[in-house]
């Protein structure tokens, strides 16, 4: 077999099997290539497919409404579209499409799709904010659901930095401002952000959070902004989460992970203050606190561009700084204080203290998933000691892993420690690692870009030092 020919085989064969549905059809609608994911998504037999038109299978779609057919007729790329349509076996289904035009010198000579089946995800996020209405519309309720919330009080820490950025918080929650609030993942960003809601002059309305990394651009903005019927196939009127936090606050969880498209509307609203729902001309008003949170430096998010400038400052209004747990070490004692005595009356235990050896090696460790690692660490260790034992000590801590390289300072005594290389090189290696994940917050593929090496080879490493995920 000559080379192009294996190359070719060798690319039908991956396109056939890889695990996202692709199909491609030429300038006329009829069906060439269709892979078996896409068979599976769509519930029908490829054969049934190939060299027939789109419409004559998907009668439920016309030129319009069918992206591919929407290429071959304007040779414009479509990048990440919701599509929501019936399969071959009468079921709703959606899809998030990216579909480009097959050109040769100009001339469009059919659209190839690239298809993500959401419909799952689209069900459950369209559940969630039926549920969420429903608890909105019973007061009773959602007044005994707001006394469980957290507020000042369960921001533990003496530590200078950590006080600074309470008393900010303190200030910010009588004011209709916005907020951002900076933190490394399990550091505490969303206690800041309730407590603001829940001891402000909020605290009556309704506190709506949203984390912007959990879906796809194209349904977050049905969720944020709701839906008019027939906007697409199976849209019903349904109001999005501005509409429900109408008079209180929604938080915005990792902000920069959400779509620059989406950026710019959600900046549109903030400036304007009202909502149009997706497929709706209607302006609906809104009054509506936002608190954005980001696991990641502002600044660094604007310079890559996955932040609009723009945006940022109109987020940026009120700036919260969360200190990371590793800046903070002099506020470990209290804190293990605090959550023994919570998991006290959970697990009914009699836990006094930590014992200053393990103390010692919590003082050492860099804590890459900060107080909430530390709080996993507690309630694991509350679950394994005896009831008739008082001090939590080494043996109850199972499977904590202290980091091998805590501090900075600490690179030059283990490049001039008698270890061998190979122990040295690792050391560093895992150092480096550990530092990209926090920073990444532990998305494994933006660390790997980070560090300028394949996720593959990340994950491998991540097994190899037992780094917990």
């Amino acid at each position: 077999m000559r080379s192009h020919e294996l190359e070719k085989f060798l690319l039908q064969k991956i396109l056939q099997h890889i695990d996202v549905g692709i199909h491609v059809v030429d300038v006329e609608g009829k069906t060439i290539f269709y892979n078996e994911s896409m068979a599976r998504l769509e519930g029908i037999e490829r054969e049934k497919v190939i060299n027939r038109q789109l419409l004559e299978i998907f009668p439920s779609l016309n030129e319009h409404t069918s992206t591919l057919l929407s290429v071959v007729n304007t040779g414009q790329k479509i990048f990440d579209r919701t599509q929501t349509y019936l399969n071959y076996k009468g079921e709703k289904i959606t899809t998030i499409n990216t579909t480009i035009p097959i050109k040769k010198d100009k001339t469009i000579l059919g659209a190839l799709e690239i298809a993500r089946n959401v419909t799952n995800i689209q069900k459950l996020s369209e559940q969630l904010v039926d549920l969420q209405a429903e608890l909105i519309g019973d007061q009773e309720k959602e007044l005994s659901y707001m006394s469980n919330k957290y507020r000042f009080e369960d921001l533990i820490g003496y530590n200078e930095s950590f006080v600074r950025a309470i008393d900010i918080a303190r200030k910010a929650k009588d004011s209709s401002s916005s907020v951002l609030i900076y933190g490394e993942t399990g550091s505490g960003k969303e206690i800041f952000a309730q407590s603001i809601h829940y001891d402000g002059s909020r605290k009556n309305k309704h506190f709506i959070g949203q984390n912007c990394a959990a879906l796809p651009e194209s349904l977050l903005e049905g969720i944020l902004f709701g839906t008019v019927k027939g906007s697409f196939t199976g849209a019903v009127d349904r109001p999005g989460l501005f509409e429900q936090a109408n008079g209180g606050t929604l938080l915005l969880d990792e902000i920069n992970s959400m779509g620059i498209f989406l950026q710019a509307k959600l900046l549109r609203v903030l400036q304007e203050g009202y909502i149009r729902r997706v497929g709706g001309l209607k302006e609906i008003p809104i009054d509506v606190r936002i608190i954005a949170t980001t696991n990641e430096d502002p600044i660094e998010s604007i310079n890559k561009g996955t932040v609009r400038k723009d945006l940022y400052y109109r987020l940026n209004v009120i700036s919260i700084k969360v200190p990371p747990l590793r800046e903070r070490k002099d506020d470990i004692k209290l804190l293990c204080a605090h959550f023994i005595k919570s998991y006290n009356k959970v697990f009914n235990k009699d836990v006094w203290v930590i014992s200053q050896d393990m103390m010692q090696e919590f003082k050492k460790h860099s804590w890459p998933g900060n107080v909430r690692e530390l709080e996993n660490l507690i309630e694991g260790a509350m679950n394994l000691i005896p009831n008739d034992e008082h001090v939590l000590k080494s043996e109850h801590f199972y499977g904590f892993n202290p980091s091998i390289i805590n501090d900075e300072s600490n690179y030059n005594d283990i490049v001039h420690s008698q270890k061998p290389l190979s122990e040295i090189i690792d050391a560093v290696e895992r150092k480096l690692i550990q530092k990209s994940l926090d920073k990444a917050g532990y998305n494994i593929s933006e660390a790997a870009r980070i560090l300028g090496i394949k996720r593959q080879t990340l994950q491998h490493k991540i097994k190899k030092y037992e780094i917990p995920l």
